[in-house]
């Protein structure tokens, strides 16, 4: 695991059953992890990703979750479909351990869209969930009593202006990581 890039992964969804609803938007930060004496690694910011991925059932769309994520049809006018995001995601990604903050969520929609597309998942069998990381590092910490991507954000000094879009939380999800990893 040491020697593999880190795909840090947000979806933005549908909904959130991904046997009923789909990724609308995909990205993916790829950072290289670079061996420090004594202190575990530094990230190396290899490559930013980001995908606007056609809908193919609005109609089972949960309409909270369209609203939250700011879905509307002008911004998705030039969107892709899902079979090649997930082609481009997949060479992305090849040999990485995902990483998420909430996991559980993003892995389970990112494992349907490659299943139902047909795309083979090359990433590394490890993955890393920094809501896990976070109670583990934060348990102790009386202002810690929230594990949210928003909250983890608040408590950590962490911008993240444009919350709900795929690229700002994972770039937010990265300086999280950082700052619970002491990068």
């Amino acid at each position: 695991m040491k020697i593999h890039n880190l795909a840090f992964i947000d979806t933005e969804t549908t909904g959130t059953n991904p046997n009923k609803h789909e990724i609308i938007e995909l990205a993916v930060i790829i950072a290289r992890q670079v061996q420090r004496e004594g202190k575990g690694p530094s990230l190396e910011i290899i490559e930013e990703c980001e995908w606007k991925i056609k809908p193919e059932h609005l109609e089972l769309a949960d309409e909270e979750a369209l609203r939250v994520n700011g879905y509307n049809e002008v911004d998705w006018m030039f969107a892709v479909d899902r079979k090649k995001a997930m082609e481009e995601f997949a060479k992305k990604t090849q040999s990485c351990t995902f990483v998420s903050h909430n996991l559980v969520f993003d892995y389970a929609f990112v494992t349907k869209a490659f299943e139902e597309t047909g795309v083979e998942n090359k990433m590394h069998f490890a993955k890393l969930d920094t809501i896990s990381i976070a109670f583990a590092r934060l348990y102790d910490a009386p202002s810690a009593e929230r594990f949210s991507l928003r909250a983890l954000c608040e408590l950590l000094k962490v911008e993240n202006s444009k919350a709900h879009t795929a690229l700002a939380d994972t770039k937010a999800l990265v300086a999280v990581y950082k700052k619970l990893m002491g990068i």
